[in-house]
């Protein structure tokens, strides 16, 4: 089911490959103020899978309210325990969520080094957050493999690290609107919300831990 969304202003279109053609929201100029040292670039701009992000500086960042729907569908945790997916993000804390998978060379390095820069920067809130990270790639990325991204990003208790069948993935990737075909086309996109059956807010683009960091607090201090 394609969400209900808010429009917050502009409509947006973006250039890369298999993202949406627009996405209704307020534009956030963010920058990109973090540290690159885990990504791998060795393919060069305009080579490679990945081209299409090679310029990812470029890419605006919009955000928009939605109203998502928990799938129920079970994964597969970073510690090879089965889990319902709706009992992990209805546990009472506020979700901050995003899609990766660990051979991705661009645009997941990125997001996921934001994510270890963010639980950082909560401080003594990191452990009131689920921070939640779903692969695209099941078929690659068992627990165990997840186990050693999560390591390798110093992730903390509160962020977890989800695979299972491809049939839970593409339901998950759906329910949350991050569907591109191909696990190639996969845009940067974040969603946060502050407690169940709330609004999501979603940021499609690199935003950046400090801006992250801000939205989280303004969703759970709104009135």
């Amino acid at each position: 089911m394609r969400p209900i969304r808010t429009m917050l202003g502009i409509a947006l279109a973006f250039g890369m490959a298999g993202a949406p053609a627009a996405y209704a929201g307020d534009e956030m100029h963010m920058g990109m103020n973090m540290d690159m040292s885990h990504m791998d670039m060795s393919g060069g701009a305009g080579t490679g899978p990945h081209a299409h992000h090679h310029h990812m500086e470029q890419q605006k960042v919009t955000r928009m309210t939605a109203d998502y729907s928990v799938p129920q569908i079970r994964l597969v945790r970073d510690d090879n325990r089965t889990v319902s997916l709706p009992d992990e993000m209805n546990d009472g804390r506020p979700v901050i969520l995003n899609f990766i998978y660990t051979a991705c060379t661009a645009v997941c390095p990125v997001t996921s080094r934001t994510f270890e820069q963010l639980q950082d920067m909560l401080g003594n809130d990191r452990d009131k957050v689920h921070m939640i990270s779903i692969t695209i790639d099941p078929e690659q990325d068992t627990p165990e493999r997840l186990s050693a991204y999560a390591r390798k990003y110093d992730a903390k208790s509160q962020w977890r690290f989800y695979t299972g069948s491809s049939e839970a993935i593409l339901a998950a990737q759906r329910a949350f609107d991050v569907y591109h075909g191909d696990k190639m086309n996969h845009a940067p996109v974040t969603l946060l919300r502050a407690a169940p059956g709330q609004s999501w807010l979603r940021i499609d683009g690199f935003a950046s831990a400090d801006e992250l960091l801000g939205e989280y607090r303004k969703l759970v201090h709104a009135p």
